[in-house]
């Protein structure tokens, strides 16, 4: 039988986006990952329309928006943007608004030429700009990435000519996967929520640990 992993910070799942097995075992990865107690779920996607390979962020935002959660608040779309000039305004935004809340952060990466198309789940926040050697403040309890490029030379450059394409791909991947992740939760009271009886039910598969560093 397997067991859920008792995880801690700094450890990731990786799969393709075109696996056709993503949506539903990434979902369920993270459904594994979220709070026994009802929390008040906040998916932070990170990112700016201005660069291709930077939108992913707000492209999964906007697709979530659409597909209108029902126990999660959605921030960063194309229209409303979270990237590193407003990053520390929406921390404070919610740690004023919310009590505890159970952050989910989005955002487009960089890495190997091998890595393009991955996406990863990972525990324990998420370092923004890291890769364009940005000094931003972290966020998330969990995080999903996305490889949009290869990493190690003109990063700017490398985000700007990224395939839109990709992005897209990626990003709708990303919306189901927290789309299904939704569904998984029981509304309680207000926004807070807890995952349902028939998630509790199932065996979350084993984490593995991601040994091939990328750049957020």
């Amino acid at each position: 039988m397997k067991q859920k992993a008792n995880l801690k910070n700094n450890q990731f799942y990786t799969m393709s986006h075109s696996n056709q097995d993503t949506i539903q075992t990434i979902s369920d990865e993270l459904t594994s990952l979220l709070p026994v107690f009802p929390r008040e779920y906040i998916i932070v996607c990170i990112g700016t329309d201005r660069s291709t390979g930077d939108a992913l962020g707000p492209l999964t935002g906007t697709y979530l928006k659409q597909l209108d959660l029902k126990h999660m608040n959605v921030y960063g779309t194309l229209h409303h943007p979270v990237h590193a000039q407003n990053l520390a305004h929406y921390i404070s935004k919610f740690n004023d608004e919310y009590k505890r809340p159970f952050i989910i952060a989005i955002d487009a990466c960089l890495g190997k030429n091998t890595s393009i198309g991955n996406i990863t789940l990972g525990t324990g926040p998420l370092s923004p700009g890291a890769a364009l050697n940005k000094k931003l403040p972290v966020i998330g309890d969990v995080h999903l990435t996305a490889v949009v490029n290869v990493s190690g030379f003109m990063e700017y450059a490398a985000l700007q000519n990224t395939r839109l394409s990709i992005v897209t791909d990626m990003a709708t991947t990303i919306a189901s996967i927290l789309s299904k992740v939704d569904h998984q939760l029981s509304f309680t009271q207000r926004l807070a929520a807890t995952i349902s009886p028939e998630f509790k039910t199932k065996n979350a598969l084993n984490m593995g640990i991601n040994k091939e560093h990328y750049s957020n």
